[in-house]
């Protein structure tokens, strides 16, 4: 994530807030989103996420509890982005890179349901004893979402999923399934 890609995100914010109920977006994401879709909730910086995401990759963290940091500090990840064009249908064709196909960690969900929470977050920074090497500005943001001072990401019962649509175009099996039928084509054993 750069400051580029804060940019090009803002333009993409500033043109879906303008989205009416009659507009269609249509979102293409694919894996690797997550940092091209910088955009942080505000109060953080760019640097705020950049250094939380690098602290929970250095100390384990899975990249399903990495996601969950990741959607409670922006914009437009965990469904904020849907919410940002309601009430606009959304349509996302998603090239997925993750296993199982979930659809709220591919590019961290910017217009699917978040199944975490800010407590979530405070959970995970505690199971790694990483709160204090975490920015005070994060944590006490975290610490408002907790206590719930702060809109929580949009979970599946929220009216903005009736019009947004993800269908994943392609995927790893898709993929693998490709490269077995062209390689029997060529005469290969499979």
């Amino acid at each position: 994530p750069d400051e580029a890609g804060v940019r090009g995100t803002g333009e993409i914010v500033a043109l879906l807030r303008r989205a009416g109920e009659r507009d269609l977006a249509l979102c293409l994401l694919s894996g690797g989103g997550s940092a091209l879709l910088p955009y942080p909730a505000e109060g953080l910086t760019l640097r705020d996420k950049q250094e939380t995401t690098r602290i929970l990759l250095q100390c384990g963290a899975t990249i399903k509890e990495t996601n969950a940091l990741r959607k409670h500090l922006s914009q437009v990840k965990g469904g904020r982005l849907a919410q940002l064009a309601y009430p606009a249908t959304v349509i996302s064709l998603i090239l997925s890179d993750v296993v199982g196909d979930d659809l709220d960690a591919i590019a961290s969900g910017p217009t699917a349901p978040d199944n975490s929470t800010f407590a979530d977050c405070l959970e995970i920074l505690r199971k790694y004893d990483i709160q204090e090497k975490i920015a005070k500005t994060v944590q006490t943001f975290l610490q408002k979402g907790a206590k719930g001072e702060l809109e929580e990401t949009p979970k599946a019962d929220n009216p903005i999923f009736r019009r947004t649509h993800n269908v994943i175009v392609g995927n790893n099996i898709l993929a693998i399934r490709a490269a077995k039928e062209k390689a029997e084509q060529l005469g290969y054993r499979t």
